[in-house]
């Protein structure tokens, strides 16, 4: 146990130190995880990519890749539940994570303030509300009037903005999703693999469906600026592309056909 705690303070006092005591970050982003040991992922609840089993272990495409990733450079994964996703950002240059690693969308916030893998999983955008009312909200010019429940620093948030609707930012898209489902939220934008996996019968949200598709988008996984991980995870997609086991684990979570080839 003693051993346990002084590594996670020497986590902890390393990132301090990087962040705010002016110290000279590592040359090589690789380098400083193997010297650590540890791969740090920052992730959200977001089924079918990052969420928990019945025993409380992080599992899912994103989360099963991710240790597989961090296998296959000799350290030890460790998940990171951010708080708030719309600080992902700030979270690694901090080094509070290596890595946010969590059905992220390529757009412009991400490509600007990350160094990014290539996408590697399309997705869309869609509307969810109760399936009593779904008759009502079946086109996007049927939307404007409502008020949508959406995940801070998301790409559901730049749609709904976009179109200047009505919004509430919640932490996760988790949140947003039970806005709706208790009732206190008209709708929520969120990502379409997320609402395949969560919404409609057999699901905990049963009475919920998607409606509008508004976007279709690309999934990658982002590193700080310059990360030298960036392409070494581009390798890693590479080789499990090849030798079928990045498809075994799509198949396995249902996300096989929003696969890109590599």
């Amino acid at each position: 146990m003693k051993k346990i705690l002084a590594a996670l303070m020497a986590t902890v006092m390393m990132a301090i130190c990087l962040a705010g005591c002016g110290a000279k970050k590592p040359d090589s982003d690789m380098q400083y995880v193997k010297d650590k040991g540890t791969l740090l992922v920052g992730i959200t609840d977001f089924a079918p990519m990052d969420y928990k089993d019945e025993d409380g272990k992080w599992i899912g495409f994103d989360a099963d890749m991710a240790t597989k990733f961090a296998d296959s450079l000799g350290v030890k994964v460790e998940f990171v539940e951010l708080a708030d996703w719309g600080k992902k950002i700030m979270e690694l240059d901090d080094y509070q994570v290596d890595c946010v690693w969590n059905g992220m969308t390529l757009n412009e916030e991400v490509l600007n303030g990350m160094e990014t893998s290539k996408p590697y999983c399309k997705n869309q955008q869609v509307v969810v509300v109760k399936s009593d009312v779904a008759d009502k909200y079946s086109t996007k010019e049927s939307l404007k009037d409502l008020t949508f429940a959406v995940e801070d620093g998301s790409a559901g948030q730049d749609v709904v903005e976009a179109n200047k609707w009505k919004s509430t930012a919640l932490p996760a898209q988790s949140d947003a999703l039970k806005e709706v489902g208790a009732g206190t939220s008209e709708a929520c934008v969120i990502d379409l693999l997320m609402a395949g996996a969560m919404i409609g019968e057999g699901t905990s949200y049963a009475d919920l469906v998607r409606t509008v598709s508004l976007t279709e988008e690309d999934y990658g996984v982002g590193f700080r600026k310059g990360s030298d991980l960036a392409e070494e995870l581009n390798k890693f997609f590479k080789a499990c592309y090849d030798d079928g086991s990045l498809m075994q684990i799509a198949t396995t979570y249902g996300v096989q056909k929003t696969m890109v080839e590599w």
